[in-house]
């Protein structure tokens, strides 16, 4: 297999990597003009759009909305019933998941100044999340835990959750997982027009305040559209996974790693680099080796193939820095001395440290949160935790000096910016010496 392969000291190696790192995510022209039309006309006709685009693209057949709640007695009975060891799995995963993010939370907080004044931030919950989760035959109960279980240790009061059920197939494990995460309302419907339904509301749908949780592209194009109406946690691309390894780590375990992001989509990308030319050959001998176990071997050889890459550097200082130019999703540091390394990184989603931490175990029961920044977002963006579904207020409350001494500054800077009711607000609370 070709994997692209790169090295520091050459001169066009900056434009080189730039070139096969870069992914455009805007949408296709096909794909804008049939999420808009699909917002617009729930936004217009609610529940009987919801219905006429959930049974068209499910094969359903549905008269009314309410068809589509999933109850609470159905998820209750899809996580008894789960087998013993899945269900022990994911009951420990949400639970390391909790534990996580409980350390997350932020409080209010508030001083006083010498004139009696208090200052201070009122942290509150949202008051209602959607959160979007794939389904039909697709099984994701991962991507509940990680997006529910922060918006109920926030406090959101109510977690409104859709997944498509395609054919009326309903997916036990994520029920379950719903159930688990304490996810308030589940209806089964997908696609855009369910993004669309959560942001404006129908009859039957809440409006909710902000949309979390993955899609394809018609639901990322769809989340694109109605922000601003509601909040969104980010515009996701293919997943990502680059290893710093100094090549002492064994080569299969590499490989299986990069693997494991490249079995997602064709699109995902997978990077090694190394300053040992001898462990990136052994590691390509290992892909060789393994690549015909896999049972999403296609896949893995057309991202591998299309996407990954082999980059050679001269220490791990400078892979560090090659690092930092990508922003990784996940980082793998696959050194002897991952703390000493870590120092030099800036920009990644997740890290991985050691040889004993792969990015796989992040994904569902380490703990943090495997909903990341991608394609290169890392520079500006964090992983989602609670601080997402927190919204913070600045509390201000004056003395009678402070505002009479503050009063005059506001005047002075208002009337400097030619905003005289400004002023003259500031200025009725001065007293008169």
């Amino acid at each position: 297999m070709k994997i692209k392969k790169l090295d520091t000291l050459n001169v066009n190696f900056e434009t080189e990597l730039k070139a096969h790192i870069g992914f455009d995510a805007d949408s296709s022209d096909n794909i804008i003009k049939t999420v808009n039309d699909i917002v617009e006309r729930v936004k217009k006709e609610g529940d009987s759009a919801l219905i006429d685009f959930t049974n068209h693209f499910d094969q359903m057949n549905i008269s009314s909305v309410s068809d589509f709640e999933i109850s609470s007695k159905e998820l209750s009975s899809a996580l008894d019933n789960l087998p013993g060891s899945q269900k022990k799995s994911l009951e420990i995963a949400a639970q390391r998941i909790v534990n996580y993010h409980n350390k997350q939370k932020i409080d209010s907080w508030s001083y006083d100044d010498e004139t009696g004044s208090s200052f201070g931030q009122k942290v509150t919950p949202m008051d209602k999340v959607g959160l979007y989760v794939p389904g039909g035959k697709a099984a994701y109960p991962s991507s509940v835990l990680m997006n529910a279980i922060p918006a109920k240790v926030a406090g959101v009061k109510e977690l409104i959750m859709v997944v498509p059920t395609p054919g009326g197939e309903r997916n036990p494990l994520v029920l379950a997982a719903a159930k688990l995460s304490g996810v308030d309302r589940v209806f089964g419907i997908g696609g855009a027009q369910a993004v669309a339904a959560l942001a404006y509301g129908t009859k039957t749908i809440p409006k909710v305040d902000k949309i979390v949780g993955p899609g394809n592209a018609y639901v990322a194009e769809a989340k694109r559209k109605v922000f601003g109406a509601v909040g969104i946690d980010m515009i996701a691309g293919p997943s990502e996974i680059l290893i710093i390894c100094d090549g002492k780590t064994n080569p299969d375990w590499i490989a299986m790693d990069l693997f494991s992001q490249a079995e997602h989509d064709e699109l995902a990308q997978s990077i090694l680099i190394s300053p040992d030319q001898n462990f990136l050959s052994m590691v390509e001998k290992s892909i060789e080796k393994l690549i015909d176990k896999m049972d999403r071997k296609k896949i893995i050889e057309t991202s591998l193939k299309g996407r990954g890459l082999f980059i050679l550097t001269r220490d791990l200082m400078e892979a560090a820095e090659v690092s930092n130019i990508i922003a990784p999703e996940h980082l793998e540091l696959s050194v002897e001395d991952p703390d000493e390394l870590l120092k030099y990184i800036r920009h990644a989603g997740a890290v991985f440290m050691g040889r004993n931490t792969c990015e796989a175990v992040g994904d569902y029961c380490a703990g943090p949160n495997h909903v990341l920044p991608t394609s290169g977002t890392a520079k500006f963006s964090s992983p989602l935790g609670v601080y997402d579904f927190q919204k913070r207020s600045s509390i201000i409350n004056l003395s009678e000096k402070s505002a009479s001494e503050l009063g005059l500054i506001a005047e002075e800077l208002a009337m400097g910016e030619g905003l005289q009711a400004h002023a003259m607000s500031a200025k009725y609370r001065v007293k008169d010496e």
